[in-house]
């Protein structure tokens, strides 16, 4: 199971970071086939936002055929892969690091300084160590 994370200051609306986020569970393979999700007033209760908004966005996932919904048993992940397109891989790369970029900034760290923690957490087998969890 993944965790849901929201961000009320990116302009994405909830419904949409919902559907990426599950989404790009499954591409990562952190959401497995036949994996229930939480049930929908479960998951509003978790996030704290209206009951419609994951309704919304598990209706999307279940018309591209990613989700499937069975009356009484749950809402699971279907037995379609996710092959997310490049230009789907490209966008989600620039969001990340435009919202990596913001933060960092924030705090008052400089370019030198944040592409110098880059090398250093690529160098360290940073990406490696993610992919083994």
């Amino acid at each position: 199971m993944i965790n849901f994370i929201l961000d009320p200051g990116g302009g994405t609306p909830f419904y949409r970071q919902i559907i990426d986020q599950i989404k790009f569970g499954i591409a990562s393979g952190k959401l497995k086939t036949g994996e229930q999700l939480p049930t929908v007033r479960a998951l509003a209760v978790i996030l704290k936002v209206n009951l419609n908004t994951i309704a919304k966005a598990y209706k999307e996932l279940e018309i591209l055929s990613i989700l499937d919904t069975q009356q009484g048993s749950g809402t699971f992940i279907n037995a379609n892969g996710i092959i997310l397109t490049d230009e789907e891989k490209q966008r989600k790369i620039q969001d990340i690091c435009k919202e990596f970029l913001t933060i960092a900034y924030t705090y008052g760290f400089s370019k030198d300084e944040v592409i110098a923690e880059l090398q250093n957490n690529l160098n360290n087998n940073f990406y490696n160590n993610l992919n083994n969890k």
